[in-house]
């Protein structure tokens, strides 16, 4: 239906996410390095459950920073065992910026929707550095490829033949780049970034007279700052405004209650789409999870029956064992 018609389609081109708050990285890649560890995360999201051909994303993180005396720790970041919970207030008292370091990342993203697949995978580098006391800013970059791919078997045309997708060109390669910057200090983080920063032409023929899509820029700010309510129960709202040329500004806005970061719930309202529930436990200084369910309030909560979405990180080489992020909220 959407090959034979004569109109206008905008839509989003990459995935969305619940759970982006608690995997920044995702969206921006001056988070490269963020911890004095290395932070692994898989996410799986099966989106408006119920429809047929509806979106389902899968993806792998990693980023960890480099060298020595910034993973290892240091005296000015990071005391030794036994310091401050960063979910506590007397964390505050003895908070420092991160000393000057350097950090890299890994993903890949996988988003089937209908009977197309992007594929995403990148490499991504950060530097960070102490503008006071107690206030970092980081700028990355993220460079790699993408690749779009039809699966014609599952396509039924109007005509034998459709000049859009009868060369058998069943898959196309294009360079993927993204750039960030991110500020962050013990009670606030600000971000802005722009991905698929060098627009592609998106088509399996030749002829461009058959086939006009190409991507465009994805520009992403968030914001967030966090609050006591007690020496252990903190609240963390946050927003992200996303910008796709000519696609009507949307917005998410998000709340975060944690107790002492090892347990949390949530909840976000995206505009216009859904309301959402989140969950997270971190079970240990190893592994964390977090869990969402969006309820569509979309023309499509007709037939949808809403969204899951589940992550699972893993926090390698941890050498304080600390059950909780200290950088990244």
């Amino acid at each position: 239906m959407i090959l034979c018609s004569c109109v206008q389609l905008m839509a989003q081109q990459k995935p969305q996410y619940t759970q982006y708050v608690f995997n920044n990285f995702l969206l921006n890649p001056a988070l490269s390095g963020i911890e004095n560890y290395t932070d692994v995360k898989a996410g799986y999201r099966s989106q408006w459950q119920g429809l047929q051909g509806a979106p389902v994303t899968s993806y792998l993180t990693f980023n960890t920073p480099l060298g020595g005396n910034y993973l290892q720790g240091d005296a000015v970041e990071m005391p030794a065992a036994g310091a401050d919970d960063p979910s506590e207030r007397s964390y505050l008292q003895n908070y420092a910026a991160a000393p000057p370091h350097h950090g890299i990342g890994f993903m890949v993203v996988s988003d089937k929707a209908g009977e197309i697949t992007q594929t995403n995978i990148d490499a991504t580098y950060a530097y960070h550095i102490g503008l006071t006391s107690d206030l970092n800013l980081a700028l990355g970059v993220a460079g790699g490829v993408s690749r779009s791919a039809l699966n014609v078997s599952g396509v039924t045309t109007a005509t034998p033949d459709d000049p859009a997708i009868d060369n058998g060109n069943t898959g196309i390669w294009s360079p993927d780049i993204s750039v960030g910057v991110w500020a962050y200090s013990a009670l606030y983080f600000v971000g802005a970034s722009v991905q698929q920063l060098l627009p592609q032409k998106l088509y399996f023929d030749s002829r461009d007279a058959v086939n006009q899509s190409k991507s465009v820029p994805q520009i992403f700010f968030t914001a967030g700052y966090k609050f006591f309510l007690s020496d252990d129960i903190s609240l963390l709202p946050s927003i992200m405004v996303k910008e796709i040329n000519p696609v009507p500004l949307t917005y998410d806005v998000n709340l975060k209650l944690s107790f002492r970061d090892r347990f949390w719930v949530g909840g976000s309202y995206r505009h216009n789409d859904s309301y959402s529930a989140l969950v997270g436990f971190n079970i240990s200084s190893l592994i964390t999870v977090g869990y969402s369910y969006d309820v569509t309030t979309s023309a499509l909560n007709t037939v949808s029956n809403g969204t899951h979405e589940i992550v699972l990180g893993i926090l390698l080489n941890n050498h304080y064992n600390e059950p909780y992020r200290r950088r990244e909220f």
